[in-house]
């Protein structure tokens, strides 16, 4: 459940869908959650769906980004660098 900005630097609480921008990401579920759900012994892999937001004022400078080793995380977006170039 989204509740602030995917920010840490932001608090911004989550309120509207309208406001700022929802991403949407596809990951794969750890061997642990697999286990405990009874179903690594067929060798699926089990996909869920994880929702971020960044707010109003985050979303213009800032994307989130998601990378198999590192997971979810946010970045600068390289038009917001390039105009403070």
């Amino acid at each position: 459940m989204v509740s602030k900005c995917a920010n840490p630097d932001c608090t911004a609480p989550f309120r509207y869908f309208h406001q700022g921008k929802l991403f949407r990401f596809e990951t794969e579920a750890g061997l642990e959650r697999r286990r405990a759900m009874g179903t690594d012994s067929d060798g699926k892999q089990m996909r869920r769906l994880e929702f971020y937001w960044l707010c109003q004022q985050c979303a213009p400078k800032m994307t989130l980004v998601s990378e198999k080793e590192m997971g979810v995380s946010v970045r600068p977006r390289l038009a917001a660098r390039a105009s403070a170039a």
